[in-house]
C-alpha cells in the first residue's frame, strides 16, 4: 500500500515539476474544444400530439367502415414518405437552396433522420421534428422545427381526409366504366339468348331448365293421377247411391207401404249424400227399416201413378259434377304427357342443340351475376362516398399544436464545455507525466533505491536564497492565475450560452 501512496505522489511531483507544460497543453485543448463547440448549431425540437378517431357507427351500422388497424399502419407509414418529405421541404426554409434532385434526395434523408412519429395509443401519435441547421439563427431554427411539425400535419389532413374522398370517386368512375362494358355484353348475351328461344321454344333455358321442367311435369302428373283416382272414387260413390234411389216416388192414394218405402229410400240416400258409410249405425238401421218397407209393399197391391223423387234428381246433379271433374283431369294428364313427351324427344333428337342452349344460358347467367356484382360494389361506394362526404368516419383531432421551442434540445453546451474542461487538464496532467517519465530523474529516494537497488545513505534538502524564493512564489501566482483564468473562461461561455439560449424566443 505504501509503494501505490508512493507511485501516486511521485507522479503529481512529476506533473508539478512540469506544471507549465500541463497547463499550456490544457489551454490549448480546451480553447480548440470550446472553438469545436461553439461551431455546433443549436438543434430545437417541437412537438404536436394528434389524434385519429376510425370508428363511426352510422359506418359500423351500413357494413362499410374499414380495418382500423390497416388504416392506423397506413397513418404511421405515409406520414413520413418521401413524397411528403419532398412537400414539406418545398413549403418551408428548407427548400430555399435545393436545386437538383440529388440536393432534394439528401435533405430527405436529413430530414428522416430529424422527424420521428411515435405512437403512444392505438390512436394517438407524437410527432416530432428537431431541426439545428448552420446556416440559420437559433431563432429561425426554433420557427423552422415548428413549421415542418405544422407542414406534416397539413398533409396528413390532406392525404387522409380529402384523399379518401378522391379515392373512392375515382373508384365509383372506375366501376362505372365496367359497368358499361358488362351491360353491353350482358345486352348481347340476352339477344343471343332470345333469339334461340325464338327458334327452339322447348329448349328455354338451357338443358338444366329443361330436366326441371320436366321434373315438375312429371310431380304435376302425380298429383293429376291422385286426383283423377279421388275423382273417380267419388263418382263411384254417387253412381252406387243413384242406383239405390227410386226415380219417383208414390202418392198417398198409391199404397201406405209402396208410400212409406219411398220415404225411407230417400231418407237413405240423404244419409249417404251427408257422407255416412255402410258401417254407421244410422245406415244400417235405416237398411232394416227399407228391407221390411219393401217386403210390405210387395205384398201390397200396385197402385197407380207417382211423383218424381227430388233425392234421385239432386243425385243426377251431381254425377254429371263428377264425370265432368274426372274427363278435365284426364284431358290435363294427357296434355302433361304430351309436353313431357315432347321434351324428351326434344332432348334426345337434338343433342347439339341442347348444349348450344346449354352454353347460351350458362353464359348469359354468368354475365348477368357480374353484372349484378358490379352494381352492388358501385351502390355500396356510392353510399360510403356519401357518409363520407356528410359525415366522415376518418376523424382527424390535433391535441396539442406544434410547439415553439425556447430552448435548445442539443447539444447541451454546459455539459460540454466542463467535459472539455475536465480533458484539457486531464491531457495536460498526462503530457506531463510523459515528459517526466522520459527523463532519468528520481522524485524519491525510494524510488531510486527500487530502481538501482542499491542503499541510499541520505537526501540533500534544496537549499534557495531570498531571491530565489520571491521568483518562486511569483512564478507560483502566474501559474494559480493562468489556471484560473482557464476556470474563468470556461464560466464566461457557461454565461454566454444561458444569455443566448434566453433570447432565442
Amino acid at each position: 500500500m505504501q509503494e501505490v501512496f508512493d507511485e501516486i505522489r511521485s507522479a503529481l511531483h512529476t506533473v508539478w515539476n512540469r506544471r507549465w507544460v500541463a497547463l499550456g497543453v490544457a489551454w490549448v485543448i480546451c480553447v480548440l474544444g470550446w472553438l469545436a463547440i461553439a461551431f455546433i448549431p443549436n438543434s430545437y425540437e417541437s412537438r404536436a400530439r394528434i389524434y385519429v378517431e376510425l370508428e363511426d357507427v352510422l359506418s359500423e351500422q351500413l357494413d362499410i367502415s374499414g380495418d382500423g388497424k390497416q388504416a392506423i399502419t397506413k397513418v404511421r407509414q405515409t406520414l413520413v414518405s418521401g413524397v411528403n418529405l419532398e412537400r414539406v421541404i418545398r413549403t418551408t426554409k428548407l427548400g430555399e437552396k435545393v436545386v437538383t434532385d440529388a440536393e432534394m434526395q439528401a435533405a430527405v434523408k436529413s430530414l428522416t433522420e430529424s422527424i420521428v412519429v411515435k405512437s403512444e395509443q392505438d390512436n394517438l401519435f407524437e410527432i416530432t421534428a428537431t431541426i439545428g441547421k448552420s446556416n440559420l439563427s437559433d431563432a429561425e431554427n426554433a420557427a423552422l422545427a415548428k413549421d415542418v411539425v405544422q407542414s406534416l400535419i397539413d398533409i396528413f389532413r390532406e392525404s387522409n381526409v380529402a384523399g379518401n374522398r378522391g379515392e373512392v370517386a375515382s373508384t365509383i368512375a372506375f366501376l362505372d366504366e365496367q359497368l358499361n362494358d358488362r351491360k353491353a355484353e350482358l345486352e348481347s348475351a340476352e339477344q343471343r339468348r332470345l333469339t334461340f328461344e325464338a327458334q327452339n321454344p322447348d329448349l328455354v333455358g338451357g338443358t338444366a331448365t329443361v330436366a326441371g321442367r320436366l321434373q315438375g311435369m312429371r310431380t304435376e302428373m302425380r298429383g293429376v293421377d291422385a286426383d283423377i283416382a279421388a275423382a273417380q272414387s267419388a263418382l263411384a260413390a254417387i253412381n252406387g247411391q243413384l242406383a239405390s234411389t227410386p226415380r219417383s216416388i208414390m202418392t198417398a192414394d198409391s199404397g201406405g207401404a209402396r208410400n212409406a218405402l219411398a220415404q225411407a229410400q230417400s231418407q237413405l240416400a240423404t244419409m249417404r249424400a251427408r257422407g255416412l258409410t255402410d258401417s254407421h249405425p244410422d245406415i244400417q238401421s235405416q237398411k232394416r227399416q227399407v228391407e221390411a218397407l219393401r217386403e210390405q209393399a210387395a205384398n201390397e197391391p200396385a197402385g197407380t201413378g207417382g211423383s218424381p223423387n227430388p233425392a234421385y234428381t239432386s243425385l243426377q246433379s251431381i254425377r254429371a259434377e263428377r264425370q265432368a271433374n274426372v274427363q278435365a283431369l284426364e284431358a290435363r294428364k294427357a296434355a302433361l304427357q304430351s309436353d313431357i313427351s315432347a321434351l324428351i324427344a326434344a332432348q334426345a333428337d337434338e343433342p347439339a342443340v341442347a348444349a348450344e342452349a346449354n352454353r347460351i344460358s350458362r353464359d348469359y347467367q354468368v354475365l348477368k351475376d357480374k353484372y349484378d356484382e358490379l352494381l352492388r360494389n358501385r351502390e355500396e361506394m356510392r353510399l360510403r362516398g356519401q357518409v363520407e362526404t356528410e359525415r366522415s368516419a376518418f376523424k382527424f383531432e390535433v391535441i396539442d399544436q406544434p410547439t415553439a421551442p425556447r430552448r435548445p434540445a442539443a447539444p447541451n453546451r454546459p455539459l460540454l464545455l466542463f467535459v472539455v474542461l475536465i480533458l484539457g487538464i486531464g491531457a495536460g496532467s498526462a503530457v506531463a507525466f510523459v515528459m517526466g517519465q522520459l527523463t532519468s530523474s528520481f522524485t524519491t529516494s525510494d524510488k531510486l533505491q527500487r530502481t538501482l537497488d542499491l542503499p541510499v545513505i541520505g537526501t540533500i534538502s534544496r537549499s534557495m536564497t531570498d531571491a530565489a524564493r520571491r521568483h518562486e512564489k511569483l512564478r507560483l501566482k502566474q501559474f494559480l492565475a493562468g489556471a484560473g483564468g482557464l476556470g474563468a473562461v470556461c464560466f464566461l461561455l457557461l454565461a454566454v450560452e444561458m444569455i443566448q439560449v434566453g433570447s432565442v424566443a
